[in-house]
C-alpha cells in the first residue's frame, strides 16, 4: 500500500478482532522491507480538542470516508496483512497529513 492510502485496520484483541479506520504513513520502501505498516488513526469524532498535530480532513469523500473525518498523528504499526484499502487521500490533504507528521515528529 502505498502512503496516504486509507484501510481498515484489524486489531486482534483478547476476544474479538476490532477494526479501525488508519491511513498508512510509511513509505514503499519501509513495506517492501518490512511485513508492517507504520498508520496513523482516522476518527470521525475529534472531540474538541484537535491540536496542532491532527488534520481534518477536506476530501474525505474522495477518500472513500463515509462522514467527516479527523488524521491524528498518533503513530502505530499493524502487519499489513491486517490492512484493507478502502480510499486514497487527496494530494491536498496527504501534504497536510506530512506537515503534521513534520511538526509531531520533529524532523
Amino acid at each position: 500500500m502505498k502512503p496516504g492510502t486509507v484501510v481498515i485496520a484489524e486489531f486482534q484483541g483478547a476476544a474479538a478482532v476490532k477494526r479501525r479506520l488508519a491511513v498508512v504513513v510509511s513509505s514503499e520502501a519501509y513495506q517492501r522491507e518490512r511485513a508492517e505498516a507504520i498508520l496513523c488513526v482516522v476518527t470521525a469524532e475529534p472531540g474538541e480538542s484537535v491540536s496542532p498535530t491532527d488534520y481534518i480532513l477536506q476530501d474525505w469523500s474522495a477518500a472513500g470516508l463515509k462522514r467527516p473525518s479527523t488524521i491524528r498523528i498518533f503513530p502505530f504499526t499493524l502487519p499489513q496483512s491486517n490492512l484493507l484499502g478502502v480510499g486514497e487521500l487527496s494530494e491536498r490533504d496527504w501534504t497536510k497529513v506530512r506537515t503534521r507528521l513534520q511538526i509531531a515528529l520533529d524532523f
